[in-house]
């Protein structure tokens, strides 16, 4: 075993740096701008989405390296970015705007805002199940339901007086 090569660097460092900092950007801006509700709901073809993009990626970020010390400093440059951008977010609330998706309108005083659903190919069905996940059966017990920016689901309840008198003007 040679330690030189397990260990020396073949590719310039800093063509790893800037490598692997435009295809984590390409990636960024994939996950928090166009694929939002993926991450507050994970399932076997999200998650094949996310081993593909990774494989697909991974040529693109590396070029030819062949050390562990090259695989390090990508997974490094990786790394700092995401703390990067989480610190930078975290200090200037503005950037956060800009970086994440504004929480969604989902339900408005127990009406599903169809439009913001399609927006996020989310069916009838699937935003009841979410609300039942949260303990709520019945559209007209919801004053307010957001898919937030991490597409979590947050309900907010009507009081018992606001769901008497929905309850009463709601059509049979």
């Amino acid at each position: 075993m040679n330690w030189g090569d397990l260990f020396g660097l073949t590719v310039s460092p800093l063509e790893i740096f800037v490598r692997g900092s435009i295809v984590y950007w390409f990636i960024f801006l994939i996950f928090r701008l166009v694929l939002r509700r993926e991450v507050g709901a994970i399932g076997v073809a999200d998650v094949l989405v996310v081993v593909l993009i990774a494989d697909a990626s991974q040529n693109a970020m590396a070029g030819d390296y062949r050390s562990i010390t090259d695989g390090l400093l990508l997974i490094s440059t990786i790394v700092f970015w995401n703390f990067l951008v989480d610190w930078l977010v975290f200090r200037w609330q503005w950037l956060a705007h800009v970086l994440e998706p504004p929480p969604l309108l989902l339900i408005d005083h127990g009406r599903m805002n169809r439009a913001n659903m399609r927006r996020e190919f989310l069916s009838p069905d699937e935003l009841r199940s979410k609300l039942r996940e949260q303990g709520v059966e019945d559209l007209a017990l919801v004053k307010r339901a957001v898919m937030e920016s991490d597409g979590e689901i947050s309900v907010i309840r009507l009081d018992e007086a606001e769901t008497n008198r929905n309850r009463a003007t709601r059509p049979i």
